[in-house]
């Protein structure tokens, strides 16, 4: 692949053309992530205190009775104050909804183990378990590639 840089004081906005022969899965995601505005941090309380949680240390978003709680590597356990579809907007394809209360980061999955229902049920890190419904389980083994 050729890379062309030109700086140019002259320009107000950055701009990028991309020339290929056909739009590929590696463009179409080299696309996404040129059109993010900017890193996602995401806010939630705990002790009563706002926390700011950088994306990549999310383990699992998801409801616990009437509160969406997030987990993160680092062990925290934060309560969000955004619905869980809002979430997984703002969190975009980095992130995949396996249940109607729960979203995942896949980079922190340790094994995934099938059941007899018809249900996955995940082992994250820190030993954090998760199912994935049916409703999601081809979603899933799709983004995985599995």
């Amino acid at each position: 692949m050729k890379i062309e840089i030109k700086i140019d004081t002259q320009i107000a906005e950055p701009y990028i053309t991309i020339c290929v022969s056909k739009l590929t899965p590696t463009i179409q995601a080299a696309i996404s992530l040129l059109q993010q505005e900017k890193e996602q941090i995401l806010t939630g309380t705990a002790n009563n205190k706002v926390h700011i949680i950088e994306p990549n240390s999310v383990i699992v978003i998801r409801t616990e009775g009437k509160e969406l709680v997030l987990y993160s590597d680092d062990g925290n356990r934060v309560i969000m104050n955004k619905p869980l579809y809002e979430l997984e907007q703002q969190l975009g394809n980095d992130f995949i909804r396996i249940s109607k209360s729960a979203i995942i980061n896949p980079r922190k999955i340790r094994n995934i183990e099938a059941s007899f229902n018809g249900t996955m049920e995940i082992e994250l890190i820190l030993g954090i378990k998760e199912v994935i419904s049916r409703n999601y389980k081809k979603t899933f083994k799709e983004r995985l590639g599995v």
